[in-house]
């Protein structure tokens, strides 16, 4: 200390704590002459004792001016060292560095400016101490004051120009934790600062950036949202840069950056999405065996922007679904069968409907090519599939379908998907309502019309809830009637009489027939057993034709006149061959109220009946005209059999189908029903004889009610699955 004060002149020491900047600046040329003295001398001890004095007396003063002087004194001791500054900035570098973080605003403007000046002066020799000024003028930039600001700017420039990019001793892999640490930060001035950092250093041949990019990849998509549209163009622009290096750089991390881009594809922020999705759709291209192990995830990531708002995003996540769906990978190599079952299973229960059709063409596209290992994960999925048959989407209900028509190839899953069907619609009627058809069709077409009528008659058959038995068989019976994806199944019905595959589909589907009279009938009609039809018919009792009743009979009869039933209305031209027929049409005529329409239809019909019976070979009329005159005048002599031929020994079995054992199967069945409805009765009495209710109805309603005839307890419940045109 008192080698410094020998050296420098009381009077200059004291213009350097001048309050007047003019002063301090004075004060420092003289400072800078003094060590320049000492340097061409060779004197370093007095070097360092001038330095001592500067950083003790002035840059760490509690006086602002003392400070700021002692910052240009520095400064100026350096410029006067020139080349010899090397080995004495172990002392000038960390008071101001210190001085980077003062109270005064002007204190760390000009400890910006010295540290300029101080650099300019060591260069290369700098860059030891690079960290430290890293950290500080990452502060710095972010400061309130926008002359400080100002100031950092231009040292920050001459460290990133003249320092870094022309020094060989600068270590990227001390400088990235410093990054990573700040990648982060939201404010916009810290932010514009990494970039440029960033920026400046990837424009370094000698510095590998890319290959530290998942460290601060993170960082650079959460610029992407910021408020600020310089910043976002900034970092789109870093982030462009490096997926062109990417794109020409033979290795690549793909893995790491994978897990940050499928986050990000999240994001809450558009431009944040469509770059993720853009930057996995070139991954999906070029990162081959590497991305493997991230199928899942990356499949996660896609789905939900298949749906988004932005038609940009949607367009690129399609495009890379496919591209991923085409890629053949195999579980040997690291494939996840059941990590990509998983998402695709999750995302089923996606709001977005072309986010559900997309991860039921990825279960179906693995069990086409997995299949075993597939079924291994069948029991986590299996649940997930069965609901998505209750979606709102026609869509996705036809593709789940196909998955299960795909699982149903093996028995047991057949079965299992069947029983669940028939246990959805019970609990749900508005399913069966709005599409039991369309389902019940597509599985027709999908896995065998008889197989899945086969199997829907054998779970019914045993059906405890006799209510819902006799919907379901009503829209099943509706389904067989009309669609024309079930004609085969149809035809083969036709054949009961003369084909055992007709006979056995006749028996199996008669037992859950059953339940329904009117669906009885039809099966019958269709089945040509006219016979059997007329029997049925004359069995019912007055509690079977109730309102229920007279609705489906009306749809029947509809449906006799269309083109289904062609054959049925070709033989009543032959009305002596098909006797039986022409008693079950006039028995359901019998049936039906004389003001309704379908009696009108069905009485219309019956007039074109032509007025002769075949006996032998020619036609006999009869003197009246009136086919029913023929029906007594054949019923009278002869028999004639189910398919209508005539024939005096009438036995109660034909062709193997026992008819006397299926009419008592029907009439136990509709006891059954009677006795069920019976209960339900008793039951609502019960409830409208309460005194809650007796408060509600009034006497005149009551009076009405009991005297309306043949209403059965359950007329005004009209389920859901009866016959509709």
């Amino acid at each position: 200390m008192a080698d410094a004060l020998t050296v420098i002149p009381a009077g200059v020491l004291r213009n350097l704590a001048d309050k007047l900047y003019e002063k301090r600046k004075n004060a420092a040329l003289e400072v800078e002459g003094i060590v320049k003295q000492l340097t061409t001398a060779g004197d370093h001890d007095k070097i360092t004792a001038v330095i001592n004095l500067l950083t003790t007396e002035f840059t760490y003063s509690p006086q602002a001016n003392h400070r700021k002087g002692g910052l240009i004194g520095l400064a100026a001791a350096t410029v006067g060292l020139t080349s010899e500054a090397a080995q004495h900035l172990e002392q000038i570098v960390p008071p101001v560095l210190d001085s980077f973080s003062d109270q005064d605003s002007r204190v760390r403007y000009y400890a910006c400016e010295a540290l300029y000046n101080i650099a300019k002066v060591v260069r290369g020799d700098f860059i030891i101490f690079f960290n430290q000024i890293f950290d500080a003028l990452c502060k710095l930039s972010a400061d309130s004051d926008a002359n400080v600001q100002s100031a950092a700017h231009l040292l920050d420039r001459l460290v990133k120009q003249d320092i870094v990019t022309e020094s060989d001793q600068f270590s990227i892999e001390e400088f990235i934790p410093l990054l990573r640490e700040r990648m982060n930060v939201l404010n916009p001035y810290v932010r514009q600062f990494l970039v440029g950092w960033i920026t400046v250093l990837d424009s370094v041949p000698d510095i590998d950036m890319l290959g530290f990019l998942p460290d601060f990849l993170d960082g650079l998509f959460n610029m992407l949202s910021d408020s600020s549209h310089e910043i976002r163009q900034q970092a789109d622009s870093a982030l462009s840069e490096f997926l062109q290096e990417i794109k020409n750089s033979p290795s690549v991390d793909y893995g790491r950056m994978a897990e940050i881009l499928v986050q990000r594809a999240a994001s809450l922020d558009e431009f944040t999405r469509l770059t993720a999705i853009t930057w996995i759709n070139e991954f999906v291209k070029l990162g081959g065996d590497q991305l493997v192990p991230y199928y899942a995830d990356i499949l996660g990531a896609i789905l939900p922007c298949i749906s988004d708002k932005e038609e940009k995003i949607r367009v690129v996540a399609r495009e890379t679904n496919e591209e991923l769906r085409a890629i053949k990978a195999d579980p040997a190599e690291g494939f996840d069968v059941g990590a990509i079952l998983s998402i695709a299973r999750r995302q089923l229960s996606s709001e977005w409907e072309a986010t559900r059709i997309e991860a039921l063409h990825w279960i179906s596209n693995l069990l086409n090519r997995h299949r075993t290992e597939v079924l291994t994960y069948l029991n986590d999925i299996f649940d997930t599939l069965l609901e998505a048959l209750s979606d709102p989407s026609d869509k996705v209900v036809l593709l789940v379908l196909e998955v299960h028509a795909c699982i149903a190839k093996d028995p047991q899953h057949f079965r299992q998907l069947v029983v669940f069907l028939v246990h959805n619609f019970r609990v749900d009627n508005s399913l069966l309502e709005k599409r039991g058809a369309l389902i019940i069709r597509r599985l027709c077409v999908l896995l065998d019309a008889e197989r899945v009528y086969r199997e829907l008659s054998t779970i019914l058959e045993g059906e405890l809830d006799l209510d819902f038995a006799s919907i379901m068989v009503q829209a099943l019976n509706l389904i067989l009637l009309t669609s024309s994806e079930l004609s085969d199944l149809r035809d083969l019905l036709k054949q009961s009489l003369v084909s055992p595959s007709g006979k056995n589909l006749f028996v199996s589907l008669y037992a859950s027939w059953c339940h329904s009279p009117m669906a009885i009938i039809s099966l019958c009609l269709l089945s040509q057993t006219y016979q059997h039809a007329s029997t049925v018919i004359q069995s019912l009792v007055e509690e079977d034709i109730n309102v229920k009743f007279l609705v489906q009979l009306d749809k029947l009869i509809r449906l006799l006149e269309t083109p289904i039933f062609a054959y049925l209305r070709l033989q009543l031209l032959e009305p002596g061959r098909h006797m039986w027929l022409l008693k079950a049409l006039y028995g359901l005529l019998m049936l039906l109220p004389q003001q309704s329409a379908a009696f009108k239809i069905l009485r219309t019909r019956l007039k074109t009946v032509p007025s002769y019976s075949f006996s032998g070979e020619q036609p006999r009329r009869t003197s009246s005209g009136n086919s029913y005159q023929i029906l007594q005048h054949m019923s009278s002599g002869s028999q004639v059999t189910e398919d209508g031929d005539i024939n005096q020994d009438n036995k109660s079995s034909h062709h193997g189908i026992n008819f006397t054992e299926r009419l008592q199967q029907f009439e136990q069945m509709q006891q059954q029903h009677r006795q069920h409805a019976k209960v339900q009765a008793q039951s609502r009495i019960n409830s409208t004889s309460s005194p809650m209710q007796q408060d509600v109805q009034r006497p005149e309603e009551l009076i009405r009610s009991s005297s309306d005839v043949n209403r059965p307890p359950s007329r005004s419940r009209r389920g859901p699955g009866q016959l509709q045109l």
